[in-house]
């Protein structure tokens, strides 16, 4: 038997707002991106830095909490697997992104507040798996901004 691990963890910023829609069977899904960067010294003794842009897709509860508090610009952990979906454009290309479909997400730079919020697509009674931030899911209704 072939064991597998499918699991993607990011720190960076949101490259703009969350967009929430829903689908038509009601499901609440969020679609946001998050820049990574990297630096380093070449050989020649410059600086180097190179920005990776992360596609992130969020489901139901985790997606209405990421809409209504991240935004353009904020630091955030995000959790989750990877997946690569193809499509056809409307004229004919092939097209396809990996995206990291979140399971996992706490805001790092809350306004006014030192201490991260996780937050969990987990259900309510299983604690979220966020390192050593918290240990219980945080509800919309919870969220006190």
């Amino acid at each position: 038997m072939s064991m597998s691990l499918n699991r993607a963890t990011i720190i960076g910023n949101l490259t703009r707002d969350p967009e929430l829609r829903n689908t038509s069977s009601g499901q609440s899904v969020t679609n946001f991106a998050v820049a990574t960067s990297s630096q380093w010294v070449d050989a020649a003794g410059q600086k180097q830095e190179k920005t990776e842009y992360h596609s992130i897709v969020a489901w139901g509860k985790l997606a209405e909490i990421c809409s209504q508090y991240l935004s353009k610009g904020r630091k955030v952990f995000v959790e989750g697997r990877l997946q690569t979906r193809d499509w056809e454009t409307p004229d004919g290309q092939k097209r396809q992104r990996t995206e990291i479909i979140a399971d996992n997400m706490i805001m790092l730079d809350k306004a006014g507040q030192g201490s991260p919020m996780p937050a969990s697509s987990n259900k309510a009674s299983e604690p979220a798996m966020d390192p050593g931030v918290g240990d219980q899911e945080i509800r919309i209704e919870d969220i006190p901004f």
